[in-house]
C-alpha cells in the first residue's frame, strides 16, 4: 500500500473539524515485526483549555500534556490504567487540543494484529483506545513524534458516507464536559468500541 501521509495543512484545521475528518483515514504503524494498519472509524475530540475533560484543562503543562503545546500533528500518547492511547495533538501552537483515536477497522498486518491480539475475534482487534494501540503496535515511545513520517502516520484512506455524533466515553466525572457531542463515529461500522 502507499503510506503517503496526509499534509501538515490537514491537521490545521479546527478540532472538531479534524475529528470528523480523520474518520476514514488510515492510521499506519510500522515496527520491527512489518507494518500494521486500519482505516479510522472512531475519535473523540478534546478542547484544550476550556474543556474540563481535557488533560489540558486550564492551559495545565505537564510533562504528559506538554506535546500538546507544539503545532498539530503531533502524537500526544498516554498511559490510562494499563493501556496507551493515541491522540492527535490538533488546534493551533499554545492552544493545547487533540483528538484521541477510539477505534479503527483492521485493514494491513492482519496476522501481526492477530498475534498481539491473541484469543480476541477480528471484530475486537481494535475496536477501542486501548485495543487498537496493542494490535497495531503504538506505544509510549511514539509519544512527541509526527503523523508525517514513519514510524507512525496518518494517510489518506476514503470518505464515510454517514458520520454519527454522540457523548464521549468515560468522562462522567467532567461536568457538563461530559455531554458535550464531541464524538465521532462512521455509521454501521462494527468496529466502533462498544
Amino acid at each position: 500500500m502507499n503510506h503517503t501521509p496526509m499534509p501538515p495543512g490537514f491537521y490545521e484545521q479546527p478540532t472538531l473539524e479534524l475529528a470528523k475528518e480523520l474518520l476514514g483515514c488510515v492510521l499506519v504503524k510500522e515496527t520491527k515485526e512489518g507494518v500494521a494498519s486500519g482505516y479510522i472509524v472512531e475519535t473523540e475530540a478534546y478542547l484544550g483549555p476550556e474543556d474540563r475533560a481535557a488533560h489540558s484543562y486550564g492551559n495545565r503543562r505537564t510533562k504528559r500534556t506538554e506535546v500538546m503545546f507544539h503545532e498539530a500533528g503531533r502524537i500526544y500518547t498516554y498511559v490510562m490504567h494499563t493501556h496507551c492511547l493515541v491522540n492527535v495533538v490538533s488546534g493551533e501552537q499554545e492552544k493545547p487540543e487533540a483528538i484521541l483515536i477510539r477505534a479503527v477497522e483492521p485493514l494491513e498486518g492482519l496476522e501481526l494484529m492477530a498475534n498481539r491480539r491473541s484469543g480476541h475475534v477480528k471484530r475486537n482487534w481494535t475496536s477501542g483506545p486501548g485495543k487498537l494501540t496493542k494490535a497495531l503496535g503504538i506505544t509510549m515511545e511514539d509519544y512527541g513524534g509526527s503523523f508525517l513520517e514513519p514510524p507512525l502516520m496518518i494517510t489518506k484512506g476514503y470518505k464515510p458516507e454517514k458520520i454519527a455524533t454522540g457523548k464521549r466515553v468515560g468522562i462522567d466525572n467532567t461536568g457538563e464536559a461530559k455531554d458535550y457531542p464531541w464524538r465521532f463515529w462512521i455509521k454501521d461500522s462494527p468496529y466502533v468500541s462498544k
